[in-house]
């Protein structure tokens, strides 16, 4: 069984206080009070998701002002204890982070090419190894995400970069590291087969991270789009009937 989170720490003892009659039930009702959520009008803040799953609610930036994102993560400061996360960030959404962090004694964590910024204070220790595997340098950017988040949640992380199909021998030099890991990321963009080749290597859960770029690695190889047979017949049947004598 895991260690109880600083989060469930803190209210066990607020509740071994009330026991004890240090602390009234009612002084203790009013400290519980957000304990659910906290309702700034423009957002609920989960304060509750610590104590469910022994993680602060992760704060996605992108369509929110740099005055709600500091807002909220002052708020989740003030009542949780872990970690927080704050993904798709702009400059202006990282200064809002930071300037949320002055005078706590947390780490500023940042990641620019993920778009991401993290607050490590009482971070689980670190059971499980989870290894990112991108297929192109271009894809680093979804990996620091995922190593970010997973190193937050307390998995020990490492990332390996540029081990895409177009050249099995890069994948095949870090085999050992597929042996050892406990889950795998792949994150791959193209038309994402490198997580069914490292699928069929890992003996662990490999879970697939799809990038934004819908194409092939390997020259001469063409892709459609997700599920479009129409277009993928129609395109073979041209470069067949173009290949034939007339």
């Amino acid at each position: 069984m895991l260690a109880p989170t600083a989060y469930e720490a803190r209210l066990a003892d607020l509740l071994a206080r009330v026991s004890s009659g240090e602390v009234s039930p009612g002084d203790a009702a009013r400290e519980l009070r957000d304990l659910p959520f906290s309702d700034l009008g423009f957002a609920k803040v989960d304060h509750h998701r610590e104590l469910r799953q022994g993680a602060c609610e992760i704060v996605y930036a992108e369509g929110k002002t740099p005055g709600e994102v500091r807002a909220i993560v002052e708020r989740l400061l003030t009542v949780n204890e872990g970690p927080i996360l704050v993904s798709r960030t702009s400059p202006e959404h990282v200064d809002a982070v930071r300037a949320a962090a002055i005078g706590t004694a947390v780490e500023v964590v940042e990641r620019p090419r993920a778009r991401c910024v993290a607050l490590r204070r009482t971070t689980p220790p670190a059971v499980g190894v989870v290894l990112i595997v991108t297929a192109g340098t271009s894809d680093l950017g979804v990996a620091e995400e995922a190593e970010l988040t997973a190193s937050m949640l307390g998995a020990e992380t490492e990332i390996v970069a540029d081990v895409g199909v177009a050249g099995l021998h890069r994948l095949a030099a870090v085999q050992p590291m597929l042996a050892t890991a406990d889950a795998v990321v792949v994150v791959a963009g193209m038309e994402g087969a490198l997580a069914s080749v490292v699928g069929g290597i890992a003996a662990c859960p490999v879970i697939a991270c799809p990038t934004s770029m819908l194409t092939s690695c390997a020259p001469g190889v063409a892709c459609v789009n997700v599920d479009d047979g129409v277009g993928a017949g129609t395109i073979a049947a041209m470069i067949a009937r173009q290949s034939s004598p007339r």
